[in-house]
């Protein structure tokens, strides 16, 4: 296979679904974006939590009433098209809106894709490049989408030169699957244009499970590394998938090991036709209390939800603090300060 795979005929010719299942894999098909990358139908024959993340199912079709089109609330933030500025120093720019592969829990599913909103016009570039010019407070830009590593090495370079001549930018980061999913596009062009701000570089990689950090994608990922740019990792807490310490151990293990520092780990968002993948916050915080166990401090991911309607992330983590008492990661607990002997 040499091309990715983009419709319900597709994954049952691939070996992905079964025959019978082609009229509601089509169904989901013509909702949602379905795309899957080479390496990825490999991976997913292989391993079903690599499977869950990218073969769509009829549990898509199934909306509950607290889902909603912008679960994160991006649209409350969009000042101009292609700008989301919800926190005073730092504002996403969505570059282009079409991913590599296409995740079946996406909080962006209703605007990424072939039929999703159009890539950035020259013009509404241009007027989003303005904003951020406009406003010194911006000290970090952040390169999303869809995918941004997706675009030509010669756009990404294009971008890059622009936020060059913003002096109050001192920080850009990119958001992307694509060493993952796609490490043969992580060319040395690629990175070089990745590079080309001359500020601080940053490549936020999402992964979820650790059968995706294969051999390649830890040479694309050291490409990056070795090249001058910082990593940090993005995942999701998505049930079936990484809801289970030790996968979650397994993959912040791997995330080190690879230069990359785990950031954070995202409770599932209320986007339409996702709920299969959702836990509760409550079963999120015993997997992040059985991880403080497990894992160093340099391994640990900072557990988030992004609040509805917009306004931000928060950190929700399990509390260690009982009035004068400390929890271990034990799960005993310590009067602090301690009773004099």
């Amino acid at each position: 296979m040499t091309r990715p795979l983009r419709t319900a005929e597709d994954l049952v010719a691939a070996g992905l679904a079964p025959a019978e299942a082609l009229p509601e894999l089509a169904r989901v098909a013509e909702r949602y974006a379905v795309a899957i990358t080479p390496p990825m139908a490999e991976l997913a024959r292989a391993c079903e939590g690599v499977a869950r993340q990218f073969v769509p199912t009829k549990a898509e079709l199934a909306t509950t009433a607290e889902e909603r089109a912008d679960p994160i609330g991006d649209e409350a933030h969009s000042p101009v098209e292609g700008i989301v500025h919800r926190y005073r120093d730092r504002v996403l720019l969505k570059a282009n809106h079409a991913c590599a592969v296409y995740c079946r829990f996406c909080f962006r599913r209703e605007m990424v894709g072939p039929d999703g909103v159009r890539p950035l016009s020259p013009e509404q570039l241009d007027a989003a490049m303005a904003y951020i010019a406009a406003d010194p407070a911006i000290w970090e830009v952040i390169v999303t989408g869809g995918d941004p590593l997706i675009l030509s090495p010669r756009r990404l370079r294009d971008i890059g030169e622009r936020l060059a001549r913003i002096d109050h930018v001192k920080v850009v980061r990119f958001h992307t699957r694509v060493p993952a999913v796609d490490p043969g596009r992580v060319t040395d062009e690629l990175v070089a244009a990745l590079m080309a701000s001359g500020k601080t570089v940053w490549v936020a990689l999402h992964a979820n499970h650790l059968e995706e950090l294969t051999a390649e994608v830890r040479k694309a990922c050291a490409r990056i590394i070795d090249a001058g740019a910082a990593m940090v990792s993005q995942t999701v807490l998505l049930k079936g998938v990484n809801d289970d310490p030790a996968v979650l151990e397994a993959l912040m293990r791997g995330f080190v090991e690879t230069r990359i520092k785990p950031y954070y780990l995202h409770h599932g968002d209320l986007a339409p036709g996702t709920g299969h993948f959702r836990t509760t916050i409550e079963e999120g915080q015993a997997v992040m209390r059985d991880l403080r166990g497990r894992l160093s401090g340099l391994a640990q991911p900072t557990y988030v939800l992004d609040i509805p309607g917009g306004h931000g992330k928060a950190p929700i983590g399990p509390n260690y603090v009982h009035g004068n008492h400390i929890e271990d990661p034990a799960g005993l607990r310590h009067a602090y300060p301690p009773a004099c002997e």
